[in-house]
């Protein structure tokens, strides 16, 4: 979503070049013991810790982290991987995916950045496009006909799995799990050589920047590949942040290293992308559709094709600024003709910063036959998929297509809304 102030960040990230020194500060290491990630991302929420300067015992465990990625990825040196994006990734995911990419490259292993889904946010779109940012997509159909048998390991960036349709195919392929690196709730779903979980950081960008600084592949802004990186980079932390309203300190350390060779004329052109009739469509269905009570604001908007996927959050994201609304609800059954799929598909935002988005979805949708939750989120954002199963499909019937709605619609409002304490005005999450 263009919030209407790129040169606010931009010159927020300049004078950081003048008055921050980067640092990198410290990392959660989950290699083999995510307990230990969990309880230290839990005690890194405290105001003071952000006012700190890293400890010698923190820059300790940021060396060690940068050593065992070092190792990791020195073992792998002349292998061929996949990095797994969200099935719809964001700017985060994007311009994390490239910078790993680029720093494998350092040894010499190829990567194939992918995801399932589809770009469909403005954004999203005019970030590939104008700086040619090297992702692919495959379907699912279509990463089945592959031969994944070329491929040494797999990679996940700014996700832990949860979230694309190609793990599973992955997975049937034995190809082994080598690197995950993610700033959301640990899953502990997965068992890979190397992880860098930290539920307490903004954005994953915000992490790869630290493993620049560290010296896993020296910028230069000789090369156009790098200071479109950069870029990009800028561009996924200040989307995960919303636009540094929301960053920390080692946000604003990242931002100010990268504002060192980041290309402002490129962002901008990103930043101002339009957006699209469909999303405007989208954007007044929530209006109209949407349910007030306690400062919340829940719509349903029916039924919406995959392609247009990424207008559900952008109208979360325009909802929220409502006077007297502090969280948004916006979701809408989501419906692929070519795979014969369909799912509910949600997105939350919030400006209260007593709720936390991924407790809340995770309470009120809970957890599927396997264990799995159907959403989560992380600081002022979330959302969920749930899949609609046994009544996928038979949508040339319009009684049956409307009832359908009907009965998920009403599902999950009553879901939503047992979590709001009508007489108190106060969330309930426990």
């Amino acid at each position: 979503m263009n919030l209407g102030y790129p040169s606010v960040f931009l010159t927020i990230s300049t004078l950081c070049l003048t008055h921050l020194t980067p640092v990198v500060t410290e990392p959660t290491r989950s290699v083999t013991d995510s307990d230990h990630a969990l309880k230290h991302s839990q005690s890194s929420q405290s105001p003071s810790h952000l006012a700190e300067q890293p400890s010698s015992s923190s820059r300790d465990e940021s060396d060690r982290t940068i050593q065992d990625l070092k190792q990791v990825l020195d073992r792998h040196r002349g292998d061929r991987v996949l990095v797994l994006l969200q099935d719809f990734p964001d700017p985060d995911a994007l311009s994390c995916a490239w910078a790993f990419q680029l720093i494998a490259k350092q040894y010499e292993i190829r990567c194939d950045l992918v995801y399932a889904g589809t770009l469909s946010h403005q954004e999203n779109i005019a970030l590939v496009k104008l700086t040619g940012l090297p992702v692919q997509r495959w379907t699912p159909q279509k990463a089945r006909e592959r031969d994944l048998s070329i491929y040494q390991g797999y990679v996940l960036i700014d996700s832990q799995g949860s979230t694309t349709q190609l793990l599973s195919l992955v997975q049937s392929a034995d190809i082994p799990a080598l690197i995950v690196v993610d700033h959301h709730a640990i899953q502990d779903d997965l068992k890979p050589e190397f992880a860098d979980i930290r539920s307490h950081t903004r954005a994953t960008a915000t992490i790869f920047t630290q493993y620049i600084q560290a010296g896993l592949i020296k910028f230069d802004t000789g090369n156009r590949e790098h200071v479109k990186c950069a870029t990009a980079l800028i561009h996924g932390l200040r989307s995960d942040t919303n636009g540094l309203m929301h960053a920390q300190e080692e946000d604003f350390l990242a931002a100010g290293f990268l504002s060192r060779f980041h290309d402002s004329q490129l962002l901008n052109a990103v930043l101002q992308a339009s957006r699209s009739k469909q999303v405007m469509d989208v954007i007044e269905r929530a209006l109209r559709n949407r349910v007030l009570e306690n400062n919340f604001s829940i719509s349903g908007i029916g039924y919406l094709r995959y392609d247009y996927r990424d207008a559900i959050p952008q109208a979360a994201d325009f909802l929220v600024t409502e006077e007297n609304v502090h969280t948004a609800v916006v979701y809408g059954i989501v419906y692929d003709e070519d795979e014969d799929l369909e799912v509910v598909i949600g997105s939350l935002r919030t400006n209260k910063i007593t709720l936390d988005p991924d407790e809340f979805i995770k309470e009120a949708f809970g957890q599927d036959s396997q264990g799995r939750f159907f959403g989560g989120g992380r600081a002022m954002a979330g959302g969920f998929e749930i899949p609609m199963g046994f009544l996928t499909g038979y949508n040339e019937n319009s009684e049956y297509t409307q009832l359908k709605w009907q009965v998920f619609d009403a599902q999950i409002k009553q879901k939503l809304e047992r979590l709001v304490d009508p007489e108190e005005g106060e969330i309930r999450t426990m």
